[in-house]
């Protein structure tokens, strides 16, 4: 994607609309990354648990599942245009509603907003691509989203452990406003240079097939089942990510004496996403998808468990990189098998797409609590080995039960 220099697609002038894109996308997580950052540490602050903070996080992901049901029966009719509108407004509401919460139901509203937006971001997301490129171009384009997007969530723990050293002041909430309204510039920007007609490959009307729900509750019920190893192994990541990101930023606090320990520790599991994206390909297409995401998942896990043995953060932080790096190999692997799985089956798609998105909530539903509760019961440490240990169980027995071949073919019942 990026070899050639005459031909690199950002900096290409009849590519400005991904590029402003783009650019718009890494301020929205640079907004997202640091309030995600703030939000646990915020929580225990204030006197809550860490079993009560990995509740309230948790509850995020269980209105984003709610809000994944109504969207997806309710947004048939609109496009990115109005669908980023509202995602920034929500944006600047939420820290304006999170710096003040005190009291649990402040915090119900606040997780129910970053529920809501974060959904919206990705049904809009997808709608740019759809609406504003080619067929042939979409994985290219939601690419180089992505890799801004990563970029955005990489640098965003590294502002936090700048600006966040023992209490949370208004400061970083007002530095995350600054980058929403950069981000609104950019959506302005991109409203300009949208063309008014749509990419001829769009369909804004897609042809799947509609069932009544106790037939559309059977087929899920029965590709889930053909599913179940890899679906199983999806909420095990969600549930990995998930962990990171609730206990990492409260976990920062245990060295004080280690400046901005937390924003390098966050950064160290961010950054290898970055780099192992080049070599996923070649890495599948020789050991497979599904037993690349396995196997690379199992070592990365390997790397957690000597996590509560060290005390310095150095050593501490060189483990979750190379946890990191052999995990992240495993989110496109296992992307690439779901992707084969929707090519074979073309006609499952939306239950196929509705299957993994199920599975992503739960495992940021379950990640959070088991967090906060491991935390509150052994150590915010001691964590990481516990969870290193559970991924290594989960990933044996799935290389047990996995079929070489998965292929979802539905029988009559």
């Amino acid at each position: 994607m990026f070899r050639g220099s005459s031909r690199f697609v950002l900096f290409n002038r009849h590519h400005r609309l991904l590029t402003t894109a783009a650019l718009m996308l890494f301020f929205y997580a640079l907004f997202d990354g640091l309030l995600a950052y703030i939000l646990p540490i915020k929580i225990t602050s204030l006197g809550f648990s860490k079993s009560q903070m990995g509740l309230i996080i948790a509850s995020s992901n269980i209105f984003g599942a709610i809000f994944d049901f109504v969207l997806a029966r309710f947004i048939t009719n609109t496009n990115y245009r109005r669908l980023y509108l509202i995602v920034y407004g929500l944006c600047f509401i939420y820290p304006l509603i999170l710096w003040p919460s005190s009291n649990l139901p402040l915090f119900m509203i606040a997780m129910a907003i970053w529920g809501l937006y974060g959904d919206l971001n990705l049904y809009a997301t997808f709608d740019f691509v759809s609406r504003r490129s080619q067929f042939n171009e979409h994985c290219k384009h939601f690419g180089v989203l992505g890799i801004f997007r990563n970029l955005g969530y990489l640098f965003a723990p590294i502002i936090a452990g700048l600006v966040v050293v023992n209490v949370i002041t208004f400061f970083p909430f007002s530095l995350a406003l600054s980058f929403i309204l950069i981000t609104f510039v950019f959506y302005i920007l991109l409203i300009q240079f949208s063309p008014k007609k749509d990419s001829p490959s769009f369909d804004p009307h897609p042809h799947y097939r509609h069932y009544n729900f106790i037939k559309e509750f059977t087929i899920l019920r029965k590709i889930g089942r053909i599913l179940l190893p890899v679906l199983i192994f999806n909420i095990t990541i969600f549930i990995f990510d998930a962990v990171f990101w609730t206990i990492g930023p409260v976990f920062s606090q245990s060295f004080p004496n280690f400046k901005d320990f937390g924003g390098f520790f966050m950064t160290a599991y961010s950054l290898p996403v970055l780099i192992v994206y080049w070599w996923v390909n070649s890495i599948t297409n020789k050991f497979g998808k599904k037993r690349t995401a396995y196997i690379s998942f199992l070592l990365g896990s390997l790397f957690l468990i000597p996590i509560c043995f060290v005390k310095e953060p150095s050593i501490i932080i060189a483990l979750v990189f190379f946890s990191s790096f052999f995990g992240s190999l495993a989110w496109p692997a296992i992307d690439g098998a779901y992707a084969d799985y929707i090519s074979e089956s073309a006609h499952y798609e939306k239950e196929i797409e509705g299957l993994t998105d199920f599975t992503c909530n739960i495992g940021y539903i379950i990640g959070p609590i088991f967090a906060g509760l491991m935390a509150d019961l052994v150590g915010n440490q001691n964590v990481f080995a516990i969870l290193g240990i559970f991924n290594i169980f989960m990933v044996l027995i799935l290389l047990l039960i996995t079929p070489k071949h998965i292929t979802v073919i539905l029988h009559r019942s």
